[in-house]
């Protein structure tokens, strides 16, 4: 039977990140894009019927949403839906805005800081307990990733581990104890390409907050990060188990 993944996303009808989103991901899950099914935040979180009718979660960026500002329509109403998700253990995987969702519904806090922005590729560490994870223990101590935000997690819900961290930001992925659900502050679904373009989408946010300087800069410190990219191969081997990976888009 084909596997359904369940792709939260909160991005405007307009915006040609929608569908790039679900490519990528597709792309680093090695899945069909049809196995990518796609649930518009905006108009509110999906029913626990429409979830539990996939194997699996994803939850994407935002293009022009914050946590901290609380400007998705059907905030609270979402960050309830994934309090029971959660409590469901359904396998999750959340990137970006999606981590920052998960630690805001989980009891943390997420907070705007332009002066912690990271913006282009950057090293991640990993802590000692994500040597011990069996999803990021595949990686090196530390790793370049992709990443584009300015917000960041000033404190964490209570119990989750933190896996790794930044020499910025202290807390850059996360996993709830006991079920498949991990959260990254980073963007492993976006390899070198995807990432310049969709900085060059999203330019218009950050044009704002940093100078012509500042951006070229941003733009000179983008990398590939082919560590970073074995995540999600490796999240849907977890998914799958113990079947392999190719079995489940059969």
């Amino acid at each position: 039977m084909t596997l359904k993944l369940l792709l939260l996303q909160a991005r405007q009808a307009t915006d040609p990140a929608r569908h790039e989103e679900r490519v990528s991901f597709a792309k680093r899950l090695g899945a069909p894009l049809s196995a990518i099914v796609a649930h518009d935040l905006l108009q509110g979180p999906p029913s626990l019927e429409k979830v539990r009718a996939h194997r699996a979660m994803l939850i994407g960026g935002s293009g022009e949403f914050d946590v901290s500002k609380r400007n998705l329509p059907h905030f609270d109403a979402t960050l309830q839906r994934l309090r029971e998700i959660v409590d469901l253990g359904l396998p999750m995987f959340a990137s970006c805005f999606g981590f920052q969702l998960l630690v805001q519904a989980l009891g943390g806090e997420i907070v705007n800081d332009p002066e912690t922005a990271e913006i282009g590729t950057f090293p991640i560490h990993l802590t000692e307990e994500a040597k011990k994870d069996e999803l990021f223990s595949i990686l090196p101590d530390t790793f370049l990733a992709q990443l584009g935000h300015k917000e960041r997690a000033e404190s964490m819900p209570p119990g989750v581990i933190t896996l790794a961290y930044s020499d910025k930001v202290a807390h850059e992925a996360m996993r709830i104890p006991g079920k498949p659900i991990w959260a990254t502050q980073f963007h492993p679904e976006l390899d070198l390409e995807d990432h310049l373009v969709r900085f060059r989408r999203y330019l218009h946010i950050y044009a704002h907050l940093f100078s012509e300087e500042q951006i070229e800069a941003m733009l000179a410190s983008f990398k590939p990060s082919p560590e970073a990219e074995k995540l999600l191969p490796r999240f849907m081997a977890i998914v799958c188990a113990p079947h392999e990976v190719a079995v489940c888009w059969d």
